[in-house]
């Protein structure tokens, strides 16, 4: 049994649990800048979706590994340019996964950070969430609100990427 203070958060001492710090930081960012916005009820899929999406941007756009309090405030517009319509997002996340799954083999240590990570990815890829239609074109009849719109089905990164985009603007 670990006595207080020894516990290890790094993976470093012997095989005890390593704490994901990385992964939680970046979450709570995310999580602080959804609420903060007030767009979607917390409980939601649409906030989950948002989160993940933005917890993906926070963690992978963090090349040095130093996110610090003081540097969330600096990063914003950097967040804000990753999440933008028109940027390959999807590609700069499966590229900074493959990169740093690479380091992680090369440091033969796994990362708890990175599973967390991509299980987050994964869930992002594979969920698919029913959205309003946007690229629909109304066929005559009025549409009067957003339930009574065309829906499809969409993979949760495709509405969570513009939702934490739209959070980090309003924050």
């Amino acid at each position: 049994m670990l006595h207080r203070g020894h516990e290890s958060t790094d993976g470093t001492d012997g095989g005890e649990l390593a704490v994901p710090m990385a992964w939680l930081y970046a979450e709570y960012i995310a999580d602080e800048l959804l609420r903060t916005g007030d767009l979607m009820p917390p409980t939601s899929f649409e906030f989950r979706a948002g989160r993940d999406a933005l917890a993906l941007t926070v963690f992978l756009s963090d090349t040095d590994g130093e996110l610090s309090g003081i540097r969330v405030i600096s990063q914003l517009e950097h967040w804000l340019s990753l999440t933008a319509y028109d940027q390959p997002w999807r590609d700069w996340v499966h590229e900074r996964l493959a990169e740093m799954t690479a380091e992680d083999a090369r440091s033969a240590t796994a990362s708890p950070d990175l599973a967390l990570a991509a299980d987050a990815w994964r869930w992002l890829e594979e969920t698919e969430l029913l959205a309003p239609d946007l690229d629909a074109v109304p066929g005559g009849g009025a549409v009067f609100g957003e339930d009574d719109g065309p829906k499809v089905w969409t993979p949760a990164w495709r509405l969570g990427l513009p939702l934490g985009h739209l959070a980090i603007h309003l924050f």
